[in-house]
């Protein structure tokens, strides 16, 4: 996986692919999925919800240009394996999930192995976390149709937050830094992401 679907594409963090060759993510989807846990497509974790491909996680760690000391603020749980990617990469991990069965089935999956820098939070993910504001990078795993002002406010000054946006049946991945208290956007990839379900992403109906 690391060598053909990631450093061959053009992924050169080392810290990212070293994490992605320890990560086992078979671990984060069901048994029945574990043949296929390695291949580079999203697999379905249930609730309507997926864990995304290996590439496109990779981009995402590879564009957040993470610190070892880099308190890490994730939109969206799933499985909990790009949780994990980011625990392997950084002090501290507070990770905003809207379904509580999953949740619950990521924290108990990452604490099996091993993972202590991680919370794990039931909630609304496009309100963000204010009050353990700032923080140093955000990565949202779930599109939004524009950047949420809320998760734009709690990114420290110089903080990197990568996010799906866009219509719900295609988007941009967008590097966003907050310099100036404005955000520089960069396009990253296509890509095709579920919706952020929120008060600051899509509506309910979705």
């Amino acid at each position: 996986m690391v060598e053909r679907q990631l450093r061959d594409r053009g992924i050169r963090d080392l810290r990212v692919l070293d994490a992605m060759a320890r990560v086992p993510r078979h671990e984060f989807v069901a048994e029945q999925y574990w043949e296929q846990a390695y291949e580079d497509h999203p697999i379905p974790i249930g609730h309507g919800q997926t864990v995304s491909q290996p590439y496109i996680v990779a981009v995402t760690l590879d564009a957040l240009d993470l610190q070892p000391f880099d308190i890490v603020l994730e939109i969206g749980t799933g499985s909990g394996y790009q949780t994990a990617l980011l625990a392997e990469l950084t002090d501290r991990v507070y990770s905003i999930e809207r379904h509580e069965a999953l949740a619950h089935l990521a924290e108990a999956a990452l604490l099996r192995l091993g993972y202590s820098n991680v919370n794990v939070i039931v909630g609304d993910g496009s309100a963000g976390l204010p009050a353990l504001a700032p923080f140093d990078a955000i990565a949202v795993s779930a599109a939004a149709p524009q950047i949420p002002k809320s998760l734009l406010e709690q990114l420290r000054e110089g903080g990197r937050m990568v996010i799906p946006v866009g219509p719900a049946d295609v988007q941009e991945l967008q590097l966003v830094r907050k310099l100036q208290d404005r955000p520089l956007v960069e396009t990253l990839e296509g890509c095709r992401f579920v919706p952020l379900i929120g008060d600051q992403g899509y509506g309910s109906g979705w």
